[in-house]
């Protein structure tokens, strides 16, 4: 039975409604809704566990999940590139590679904004591998929700999360795990044999770029190993868009 996707803008009443309903409901449910209700739905994801989650609760659910879009920083692990064709595999599910603008490799990057960006300008480093590509890839594709993989129990910004949120530029963000924490993402990695970044069996809990991921000691936080001893517990793609946009705009000369 076809089901009428959500009209866009929704109203904050709409959306309190809406989560109201999804609180209730277990990952699985939350993702059948969202694949019965959401317009233009796609998953970002960088591979990380509870992304890799909803990768094999959709094939469960559907012979056409949403499309993957996948953010290369070019500076993502060896393991991380390796896990990605793992994942296009065994998953068959259609994938978009978006990289920072004009650059198809780290010397093209570092050509254009110097080396070690990340130390030298972090907020306009993160605009530019992470924000700017996404922004490019919701514009293309015609995207107007995505499923990502942040979970409340990765503490930080995270803490109070819902499972449907709105962004400042009207993205509708979609967190089916929202309240599972580590060890049951965990459970169901094993239980289920869905592919997952070799790293984690050396000590790493939350992986992204090898510059800012460090191993985390036991009883840490599962994100205490990105950008550690850092004030910093977001990459930018949860940020304000329109004020990481003009501090980019301000440091980079046209």
């Amino acid at each position: 039975m076809a089901h009428p996707p959500l009209d866009l803008p929704l109203s904050k009443e709409k959306l309190d409604e809406i989560n109201a309903h999804l609180n209730t409901l277990t990952p699985e449910e939350i993702l059948q809704w969202a694949l019965d209700h959401l317009p233009g739905l796609y998953q970002t994801t960088a591979f990380g566990l509870t992304g890799l989650v909803a990768i094999d609760m959709l094939s469960k659910l559907t012979s056409n999940p949403p499309p993957l879009i996948f953010l290369d920083t070019l500076y993502h692990f060896p393991e991380t590139y390796e896990l990605v064709e793992d994942v296009k595999t065994k998953y068959n599910v259609p994938m978009h590679v978006y990289k920072p603008a004009g650059c198809d490799d780290v010397k093209d990057l570092e050509q254009k904004y110097g080396e070690k960006l990340w130390e030298t300008d972090e907020d306009t480093y993160d605009f530019v591998v992470k924000v700017e590509p996404a922004r490019r890839a919701y514009e293309e594709l015609g995207v107007k929700a995505v499923i990502t993989g942040r979970r409340a129990s990765q503490g930080g910004d995270r803490a109070s999360l819902q499972p449907l949120e709105i962004d400042s530029t009207g993205l509708l963000k979609l967190n089916p795990l929202f309240q599972w924490n580590f060890a049951l993402v965990e459970w169901y990695i094993n239980e289920n044999k869905v592919p997952r970044n070799k790293l984690l069996d050396q000590g790493y809990r939350s992986v992204g770029d090898w510059h800012s991921t460090a191993k985390v000691a036991e009883g840490q936080d599962e994100r205490a190993g990105r950008w550690a001893g850092r004030e910093k517990t977001e990459c930018g793609l949860h940020k304000d868009y329109f004020a990481m946009k003009a501090q980019a705009k301000a440091a980079v000369p046209a």
